[in-house]
């Protein structure tokens, strides 16, 4: 790793920390011990500051929370993802006040309401009017509690937008995470003061370069997305990447090891998310390190 690394401090404001992978279960079968606290003692030594594990049902979310109560650099969102929006169905007010009660008793952890938005990529998993009504009638938190929204945003940013500018009074600010959209869709999403999350996931394609390299600094965030969205050698930013982990398959992986999981991300990647940016946007990567890090603050610690 490079010296310089240690420097920076970073937040993830995307952690799935509470996934399997992390308890070394890969699709229901387990490949290794447990090693989220190795996967965490990496990070804290390479400059992570904070990390904000992601919520995305009840159950979910208070997954998340008992697991950043293990740490005072670990904090949550609290929320229902879109392609879980079918739980509200049975009783929305009841999901609804467990998720208020969740919040309440736990406001030194909790720092955003989410994830929640709309996802039309995956609509097997949750059908699109379901998802609208529910997105919609989350956002009450975000004003009741005075907490920024961690929004969800796959092929459905008119839709997004649109709801989110009738609910400007129901709304203390977000972001939109794992952005991947079009310049337009970018524009629509800054136009409301809402912020853009990029990860490995947001650097895919050279359109995304190019949108990316046009987000104002000020409105800038990263994450992982861990263990999903690293950022992979076939992505066309990959030659920008100068900080690189060995890694070994999940199989022959031991949490001795110094080694990453070969396919797992994990927070402490958050640098390559950063070493992309920097190249694409042509900054000096120490002061956008040090801009996105007092954005994600102002958003979401500024009352902690």
């Amino acid at each position: 790793m490079k010296r310089m690394t240690a420097f920076r401090k970073y937040i993830d404001i995307g952690a799935n920390l509470t996934d399997e992978m992390y308890q070394g279960v890969y699709h229901g079968s387990r490949k290794h011990e447990p090693d989220l606290d190795k996967v965490l003692k990496r990070s804290w030594a390479a400059g992570l500051d904070k990390m904000i594990i992601t919520g995305g049902s009840l159950v979910d979310s208070k997954k998340a929370i008992e697991l950043a109560k293990t740490n005072s650099q670990l904090f949550s969102t609290v929320g229902c993802h879109p392609t879980r929006c079918s739980e509200f169905v049975d009783n929305p007010d009841a999901y609804l006040k467990s998720l208020k009660e969740m919040i309440e008793e736990n406001r030194d952890k909790v720092v955003a309401i989410g994830e929640c938005g709309l996802d039309y990529e995956r609509l097997h998993f949750c059908e699109k009017d379901i998802q609208l009504k529910f997105f919609e009638f989350q956002l009450q938190l975000s004003s009741e509690y005075n907490l920024p929204l961690f929004l969800h945003c796959r092929a459905a940013a008119d839709d997004l937008v649109d709801i989110l500018s009738r609910n400007k009074h129901h709304i203390a600010g977000g972001v939109v995470h794992s952005f991947d959209g079009t310049q337009d869709a970018l524009d629509k999403i800054l136009a409301l003061g809402l912020y853009i999350g990029i990860n490995g996931c947001s650097l895919r394609t050279k359109e995304n370069l190019e949108v990316a390299s046009k987000i104002p600094q000020d409105r800038l965030m990263i994450e992982t997305d861990c263990p999903w969205c690293e950022v992979k050698p076939t992505h066309p930013g990959y030659s920008h990447v100068i900080t690189k982990f060995p890694s070994v398959k999940k199989e022959k992986y031991s949490v001795e090891s110094d080694s990453q999981v070969k396919g797992r991300n994990e927070p402490v990647n958050i640098v390559q998310v950063l070493e992309i940016l920097a190249a694409i946007r042509k900054e000096n990567i120490g002061e956008l390190a040090e801009a996105i890090y007092n954005n994600t603050n102002k958003l979401f610690f500024s009352n902690k």
